[in-house]
């Protein structure tokens, strides 16, 4: 089992749901919409100043689909390489 934990700027949000629900059936997550922070080149706070926005999408799923959302994310990143998506998997235990 895996924990999937993807941050992106949410101007990319519908591509990257779209990918991750049509490759993984029954596709369950959690979505928090707005998360401001800051990486290593921008803020992304949703002020006048720092207007850009981030999301942050949590996923349990087990190996096989693991291997399979973070393809799509990697399809979802190349064809846009300047947003910022970033996907981390760790293991879990239940």
């Amino acid at each position: 089992m895996k924990r999937m934990e993807l941050i992106a700027n949410r101007s990319v949000e519908s591509e990257i749901l779209d990918a991750l629900e049509e490759t993984i059936e029954d596709f369950y997550y959690i979505l928090l919409p707005q998360v401001h922070g800051k990486g290593k080149t921008k803020y992304r706070l949703g002020t006048s100043v720092w207007p850009e926005m981030n999301f942050l999408l949590i996923s349990y799923l087990d190996d096989p689909s693991a291997a399979k959302a973070q393809e799509a994310i990697r399809e979802v990143k190349a064809r846009f390489p300047k947003e910022g998506i970033k996907v981390f998997v760790m293991d879990v235990t239940v």
